[in-house]
C-alpha cells in the first residue's frame, strides 16, 4: 500500500513506538523504510534484528538526505514521510487512502494532523499525553484522540505526508541544500505547486501524536532551536524562490484555512503587494551584503 519513510538519528525509545503504533493502529499492511543516522544507540542492530528495511550513514545526513536515500528503495506508489517521534493513531492509513481514491489523481500533497505533544508549542491540536518516551501515556491517547476534532485544512506543509511516487521523482524529493531539514518541508511543496499541483490539503480524520521535531535536525550535536520562518532554511528559500515561505504559506497555500477545493494562484491584493515588497527588501538585503548562509 504505503512506503513509509521514517528518517531517524539515534532515537530508538521513540522510534519503538512509532513502529509499534504502525503495526497496531495501521488498517494496511505497509512497507517501512528507516534511514538510520549513525545508530549507536542500538537501532541499526534493532533494524537487522527485525528484518526492518533501512538505508544507513555513519554520520547524520538530516532529513532531506535520509528521505531521498530511503525513497529510492521503496516499492509502492505512495510514499510517506514521518517522524521517528510519531504515535499514529488508529485508522490513520484508511482515511489517508480513501482520500486518493476519491481525488482520483497522482497530483496531491496530502497530511495527516499533528497532536501536539510539546507543552512549549502550539500546534491544531493541543493534547497532553505525555512529553517524552518514558512518560507517555498511549492509553489516555487512544481514549481522547477521537474527541479532538480539527477541520480539514489548506496548505499543510508538516509530516506526515503522503505523495505519489512519481511526483516525488519529477520534483526531485527533497531539496539537499535544506540540510539538515528545516524548510525543506516548504521547498518540496513549492516545487509541487511550480510542477502544477493544486491539492494540499490536511486530513483531520488522520491524526498522530508528536513528541517534538529535534533529533534528525541536529547540525554538529546541537539542536536548531530557531522557527522555521527565522531559520537559515527560510533565508535560502528566500533567495532560491524570492519569496519568505510566510509569504509562500499565506498567499500561495493559504495555510490553516478551512480546505474546500483545490488551490488557485494567489489573489493579487494590497496585502499580497505589500508583502511581496517586504520579502523583495529582504532578498535584496541577503544579496547586497553577501549574507553567508549556508554553513
Amino acid at each position: 500500500m504505503i512506503s513509509i519513510i521514517i528518517p531517524t538519528y539515534n532515537n530508538l525509545d521513540y522510534l519503538k513506538i512509532c513502529l509499534n503504533s504502525i503495526k497496531k493502529n495501521s488498517a494496511y499492511n505497509h512497507e517501512i523504510i528507516l534511514h538510520i543516522n549513525e545508530g549507536v544507540d542500538g537501532t541499526l542492530k534493532f533494524a537487522e534484528d527485525n528484518n526492518i528495511k533501512f538505508t544507513y550513514s555513519k554520520k547524520n545526513n538530516g532529513i532531506c538526505v535520509g528521505c531521498n536515500q530511503a525513497a529510492r528503495i521503496s516499492t509502492n506508489d505512495l510514499l510517506l514521510y514521518a517522524h521517528d517521534d510519531m504515535y499514529f493513531c488508529p485508522d490513520w492509513d484508511k482515511f489517508l487512502i480513501e482520500e486518493v481514491k476519491n481525488i482520483n489523481t497522482k497530483m496531491f500533497y496530502i497530511s495527516g494532523i499533528m497532536i501536539n505533544g510539546d507543552p512549549n508549542l502550539k500546534g491544531h491540536i493541543d493534547f497532553l499525553a505525555g512529553e517524552n518516551a518514558k512518560n507517555f501515556d498511549e492509553k489516555k491517547l487512544l481514549d481522547n484522540y477521537e474527541k479532538l476534532e480539527h477541520f480539514d485544512f489548506q496548505g499543510s506543509t508538516w509530516a506526515p505526508h503522503l505523495i505519489h511516487k512519481e511526483i516525488w521523482n519529477k520534483v526531485g524529493g527533497f531539496s539537499e541544500e535544506f540540510s539538515p531539514g528545516t524548510g525543506s518541508d516548504p521547498d518540496l511543496n513549492m516545487k509541487l505547486w511550480k510542477f502544477g499541483v493544486r491539492i494540499f490539503k490536511g486530513l483531520s480524520k488522520c491524526k498522530v501524536y508528536h513528541f517534538g521535531s529535534v533529533v534528525t535536525r541536529q547540525k554538529e550535536k546541537k539542536y536548531l532551536t530557531e522557527t522555521e520562518t527565522g531559520s537559515r532554511g527560510n533565508k535560502i528559500f528566500l533567495l532560491k524562490w524570492g519569496i519568505s515561505i510566510k509569504f509562500f504559506k499565506k498567499h500561495y497555500l493559504r495555510s490553516d484555512t478551512r480546505y474546500y477545493k483545490p488551490l488557485n494562484e494567489p489573489i493579487k491584493n494590497l496585502s499580497y503587494l505589500l508583502d511581496l515588497i517586504k520579502c523583495k527588501i529582504t532578498f535584496l538585503y541577503f544579496i547586497l551584503t553577501n549574507k553567508k548562509i549556508l554553513k
